[in-house]
């Protein structure tokens, strides 16, 4: 069995920051999809990529810059965006170090 299936998670405290790194932690992992909680360093990101999955980000510590399509969000502590599936977007901590709950979703095909 999955170690964080039945339990409350303290999200904030289950990914730690490292200098100069993004961390990613999977809580679930599915062929429909997988949950992960990333930590990102300021300055750090996920460089310009595509997915079929449809992703859910929920912001649980600072604030992060998501760039959709060449149209940049900040999402802050707090704060969900939805990025559609196929659609090239990045991630960057460029103002501060931040942590996100990432949830995605295979879209149909």
């Amino acid at each position: 069995m999955n170690e964080y299936i039945n339990r409350a998670l303290d999200l904030k405290k289950e990914v730690s920051y490292a200098d100069g790194a993004v961390i990613s932690k999977t809580l679930l992992k599915k062929e429909v999809g997988n949950i992960t909680l990333f930590s990102f360093d300021k300055g750090q990101g996920l460089s310009e990529h595509t997915s079929p999955f449809d992703a859910v980000v929920q912001v649980v510590e600072g604030q992060g810059s998501f760039i959709v399509d060449g149209e940049m969000q900040t999402v802050k502590e707090g704060e969900m965006f939805i990025m559609p599936a196929n659609i090239p977007h990045d991630v960057q901590a460029a103002e501060q170090p931040f942590k996100m709950l990432l949830t995605m979703i295979r879209s149909e095909a």
